[in-house]
């Protein structure tokens, strides 16, 4: 059984491909406030697999929306046809698309490398250049902090001696 906000990026994935417009959730009960969140979505896993390939994620630091149910609306339709690195989810595939979805807690500046684990914590750099990117927590392969800063800033086509600011958060996955 999963989650319940899982099912309702699914529905709003299913119902989006279906008629091109936004499932309406005015009439749903349990939503709260909007927080920093990602929707991500992966086709399943093979046997050997930690996860399947990338469909699609997307998603803010910062709450945008004006709920929960609605930014989570917002950003899986986002991961399924709006993520340029990855081919458009179709209808036929929606039943089988894993669905992750991050609530993002507060950010925090850090100091050292040593601040982080990349199981534990997601990380937001920005750089001198004005570059800036975010990787998730626990993403698979990633062991160490110093690979995990490496990488995000990579994402951000950033130099790798380029001096950062670091900011660490945390997040509730929900699969």
């Amino acid at each position: 059984m999963s989650h319940p906000l899982i099912d309702l990026a699914r529905e709003a994935i299913r119902y989006y491909l279906k008629t091109g417009e936004y499932l309406d959730i005015s009439e749903l009960p349990g939503d709260g406030p909007a927080c920093g969140l990602f929707v991500s979505l992966h086709d399943q896993r093979q046997p050997g697999e930690v996860e399947g390939d990338l469909r699609g994620c997307r998603g803010s630091i910062r709450p945008y929306g004006p709920t929960l149910y609605a930014q989570v609306v917002q950003e899986a339709v986002n991961s399924a046809v709006d993520d340029p690195r990855c081919p458009s989810i179709q209808p036929e595939e929606v039943d089988g698309i894993a669905i992750t979805v991050y609530l993002l807690k507060p950010q925090e500046k850090v100091h050292t490398l040593n601040e982080l684990d990349p199981a534990r914590y997601g990380i937001l750099v920005e750089g001198e250049s004005g570059r800036r990117a975010l990787l998730l927590p626990g993403i698979p392969g990633i062991e160490t902090a110093a690979e995990q800063v490496y990488l995000t800033k990579r994402k951000a086509y950033m130099h790798p001696d380029e001096p950062v600011t670091i900011y660490r958060f945390e997040a509730d996955v929900l699969k």
